[in-house]
């Protein structure tokens, strides 16, 4: 029972809480979960959460860090209907004619370039599109809408992909980034809301060891 904080990247609480919060609380009906969602970097202690989710990267030294997802799988999607106007490509080069969500990290950040990876050649593709935004769900939206193609996590265009309305492509160049982490202070004890939520993430996710060091596109800053 007790208050459970925890702060997590957007794409942590979409991935990692969300499927399981449902099943979490009816388990534990006396726990009350507080879910802050930011993409800056946080001091979770000072701020008073129990535990952060995000990139490796964001736990502190002094903090323990366990994996909660294997690697994220980069899903290049469109919808039946774009490509109703358009043949799917084939390989990295054709979406040089191809109207494509273009990404930009931050609202003044740098337009990412899409990258690719196949037989351990690795190709960096600039797009080009009508459509920009720095948001991976809008991207995943837009591509809904049928305004373009874009490229997102898997784990986030998966329930476009099981109703239809979006479709993989270039699934053979698309590759894997490193996987998410939960962290907590390591001098304290861990309080028993934070364990059962930590048993419970990986039952049901079943977090692999990281296959690539890759930094996600989608987590920096």
């Amino acid at each position: 029972m007790g208050r459970l904080r925890i702060y997590a990247i957007h794409m942590a609480a979409v991935t990692v809480i969300a499927p399981i919060w449902r099943l979490f609380l009816s388990t534990y009906p006396e726990v009350h979960l507080e879910l802050a969602v930011g993409e800056a970097p946080l001091d979770i202690v000072a701020k008073g959460f129990d535990a952060g989710i995000g990139p490796h990267d964001r736990a502190p030294a002094d903090m323990i860090a366990i994996r909660v997802t294997g690697p994220m799988k980069i899903a290049v999607v469109g919808a039946p209907s774009y490509f109703a106007r358009q043949p799917p490509p084939r390989s990295p080069d054709d979406l040089a004619r191809h109207t494509c969500v273009q990404y930009r990290r931050a609202a003044e950040g740098e337009v990412y370039a899409w990258s690719f990876e196949r037989n351990r050649k690795t190709r960096r593709i600039s797009v080009d599109g009508r459509v920009m935004v720095n948001d991976p769900d809008l991207a995943v939206r837009a591509a809904v809408d049928g305004l373009g193609i874009a490229y997102t996590i898997e784990a986030m265009s998966e329930p476009f992909l099981r109703s239809g309305q979006l479709v993989l492509v270039l699934e053979d160049w698309s590759p894997s980034f490193e996987g998410l982490y939960l962290y907590y202070p390591g001098h304290r004890q861990v309080p028993a809301t934070l364990r059962a939520l930590i048993d419970m993430i990986r039952a049901t996710c079943g977090a692999s060891p990281a296959r690539r060091s890759r930094q996600n596109p989608f987590t920096k800053d």
